[in-house]
């Protein structure tokens, strides 16, 4: 494909800014729409961004099959991601998509079928894995260096003030935060959920209505024990967005803060009640250039012209959907459940 990549973006509201400052600087692709209920935001977004060839719109289905363009990037709500995608791969657009990958596991599945049938790339926004540290990280655990990992912690603790819709939702913490920090674990751990316990409660002093606060037990594939535990009404000591890491392995234990901080020990001699350690360092490598949404978006371009396959592809991201629902289905039944896909 030697001309540019055709793009239309669906839903103009905050998170579009993410998307566009990146796209709009790559050459191999231009936007040709913008769509949104609101024809004042698109107008706004073509504006801010200098797209003044792009044509404006409220009716996504109809700009498609006027300008069919290759792909849609779809920064619209949950619940109107099945929509948007299913009305794309109909017109044999590639999608890439905000995170979470839907709002049902039900709409999740008929999503990752209708790409499939398609031929077409379906690919969700997780743009934690394109963060230079835990890509080192990853590497450093590929290296073997603690042996065969056993069991990875995260703790995530923010005391977030948001106001707004945030405020009043049910499971505020595990479907707007935690899809996050579940792919970081299937990412760190290279492995897939089996089955899920999770407690869910609101602290006394909580500023949310509902759950702010939980505990989740994952049982994950070759016997890897996954543990979460988070909070977004932790006043104090709080945690990077990206949690605060244990892994534990057969040779050693890794620690990660969520930035610049890594910490590693590995057993040097086994005689005694307690093995003999020496520190090992975990070497950062920033391997690409792009990070975040724009690392994505590049990857997504690049695979849509080569003919790969993107790393946050969405048959193999709802897995961490699935995390996600698991643990919410647990917290309200009280009961282990298990996750299947």
């Amino acid at each position: 494909m030697s001309n540019p990549v055709r793009v239309v973006l669906v839903g103009c509201g905050g998170i579009s800014g993410a998307w566009l400052r990146p796209a709009v600087e790559m050459n191999d692709m231009q936007i040709v729409g913008l769509v949104d209920l609101n024809k004042k935001a698109a107008t706004a977004r073509a504006e801010e961004f200098g797209l003044h060839d792009a044509e404006i719109g409220t009716d996504l289905g109809a700009m498609l099959a006027r300008l069919q363009p290759d792909a849609v990037f779809d920064c619209t709500l949950p619940e109107v991601h099945a929509k948007v995608t299913l009305t794309a791969l109909s017109h044999g657009c590639h999608v890439l998509g905000e995170k979470p990958l839907a709002d049902t596991m039900a709409n999740a599945k008929a999503m990752v079928q209708a790409a499939a049938d398609a031929g077409k790339l379906y690919a969700v926004i997780q743009n934690r894995r394109y963060d230079p540290r835990i890509r080192s990280l990853r590497r450093f655990l590929d290296s073997g260096a603690i042996g065969t990992i056993t069991t990875v912690n995260a703790d995530f603790y923010i005391g977030a003030h948001f106001g707004g819709f945030r405020d009043r939702m049910k499971h505020v913490l595990l479907l707007d935060m935690a899809i996050h920090s579940f792919d970081q674990g299937r990412y760190i751990s290279a492995a897939d959920p089996q089955s899920v316990y999770c407690h869910e409660w609101n602290p006394f002093g909580s500023w949310y209505d509902h759950h702010a606060s939980a505990i989740a037990i994952f049982e994950m594939s070759e016997g890897l024990v996954f543990t979460y535990r988070g909070s977004w009404c932790a006043e104090g000591m709080n945690t990077s967005w990206e949690c605060d890491w244990r892994i534990i392995g057969t040779e050693g234990s890794v620690r990660w803060n969520g930035g610049d901080d890594f910490k590693a020990e590995v057993v040097t001699r086994r005689e005694g009640f307690i093995s003999e350690h020496e520190a090992r360092q975990v070497e950062v490598i920033d391997d690409q250039a792009l990070r975040g949404h724009a690392g994505l978006i590049r990857e997504f371009i690049d695979c849509i012209r080569g003919g790969s396959t993107p790393q946050t592809i969405a048959s193999d991201n709802i897995k961490s959907l699935a995390m996600v629902f698991g643990a919410i289905e647990s917290a309200e039944s009280s009961r282990k459940v298990m996750i299947s896909l």
